[in-house]
């Protein structure tokens, strides 16, 4: 009998997280390193959230809360859900978690068995697929193609689900490519998922107002009312807010769904941070102006990054719609060998040579299901970001 349970031999650590610790440790062993794998804002959380945090400790709400939340935090997610998406849901069909991983690990621990299928678009989020894993799933992958900018086709859905489907895991715009869906587009995915009720969507819904040129957000149970009955909803205020470690995600959906979820948070970890809840109480019901200013920022950086990836021998990048990633190819540098005699045969080599040879921290393709490729978060200073892509140049320039 071996003592570690076999469920967790099938998941394997988080890549990102690994990229970002070893970033660190080099840097506070005195190495020139920039790191471009953490996917969290580089800005302060608004003055005003810090403020109403203050104010709940000094109030005393540092008690235990519902397992699942304050009601207060409840009807703002109802609120912003109406205001900013044309959905409607009570407070009954909401719940509240320690960041979106929870929410969505939550809702899959609650529903998945044994041999239960999920579709997952790929690139995707690294936590995905080992969370289905926890839970007992299969995910089953759905490449996206280069030529479609990373998105996922009606036909390339349909090919996918099977009678075993339970959940399609729907991102936009997405970690790690920064791809959104438009209103097209969405309704050519929601329009397969309607021939198939079987199957319900997560929608993870993180990078919503980190969006740029005009794009407008839309989420399936807005494009497609008919799966209303059959969607989660997900979202959380740690990227728009730039609320990162304050670790509250939500989900609003069925309240049979919610109501599973809530068992299972009770019996965990039960409720989030209760003076971070009072903290999104405010982010979600306060003023958004800082939303549009922080983005201007971000879309410079895209445009700066994209213009300077692109002149890199070998490398071809989509410029994104939203979030703070670009996931460029470099499929014009496999093969070739570094100055320091490495051979780049996967993106995995070509992200551990720039790492060891040039000081830049980046998280290669295969980590997110889909090679060769590898995924630079812009959520960080212009200087940074224009020496890396320097750097990456040279390293590109350097391959022989």
């Amino acid at each position: 009998m071996t003592f570690l349970s076999e469920t967790l031999a099938r998941v394997k650590p988080s890549p990102t997280i690994a990229v970002s610790t070893l970033a660190a440790e080099l840097k506070a062993a005195g190495k020139d390193v920039i790191g471009l794998g953490a996917g969290e804002p580089d800005f302060n959380t608004p003055q005003n959230i810090c403020d109403a945090a203050k104010a709940a400790i000094d109030a005393g709400k540092t008690k235990y809360t519902a397992p699942d939340g304050i009601v207060e935090l409840k009807q703002a997610i109802c609120d912003k859900l109406q205001r900013d998406n044309g959905l409607s849901y009570t407070t009954k069909q909401v719940s509240i978690g320690t960041g979106g991983k929870q929410i969505l690990y939550n809702a899959l621990m609650a529903t998945l068995d044994p041999g239960d299928e999920v579709v997952i678009p790929a690139p995707y989020w690294v936590s995905y697929p080992d969370m289905v894993l926890l839970a007992g799933g299969e995910p089953v992958i759905a490449s996206a193609r280069a030529e479609n900018a990373y998105k996922l086709t009606a036909e390339e859905l349909e090919a996918a689900i099977t009678p075993k489907t339970k959940w399609f895991i729907f991102n936009s715009p997405s970690n790690p490519t920064g791809a959104g869906y438009n209103r097209e587009e969405l309704k050519a995915l929601t329009d397969v998922l309607m021939r198939h009720p079987h199957v319900r969507v997560m929608t993870d819904d993180m990078y919503e107002h980190l969006v740029y040129d005009g794009f407008e957000f839309v989420t399936p149970a807005q494009v497609e009312p008919g799966l209303y009955d059959r969607t989660l909803t997900c979202n959380g205020v740690s990227k728009a807010y730039a609320m990162t470690g304050w670790r509250i995600g939500y989900a609003a959906g069925p309240e049979s769904l919610i109501g599973a979820m809530r068992k299972i948070q009770s019996q965990s970890t039960s409720n989030p941070c209760s003076i971070s809840q009072w903290a999104a109480v405010e982010a979600l019901n306060g003023t958004q102006d800082y939303i549009a200013t922080n983005n201007e920022v971000f879309k410079r950086r895209r445009n700066m990054v994209v213009e300077m990836l692109n002149a890199a021998e070998g490398i071809t990048c989509p410029t994104p719609e939203g979030a703070f990633y670009v996931y460029p190819s470099i499929a014009g540098c496999m093969g070739k060998t570094t100055p320091g005699g490495k051979l780049i045969e996967t993106d995995e080599d070509f992200a551990t040579a720039l790492l060891e040879e040039k000081g830049v921290a980046v998280v290669f393709g295969g980590a997110f299901g889909l090679s060769p490729n590898f995924r630079v978060s812009y959520a960080t200073s212009d200087e940074n970001l224009e020496k890396a892509c320097t750097r990456i140049q040279e390293f590109c320039a350097e391959l022989s």
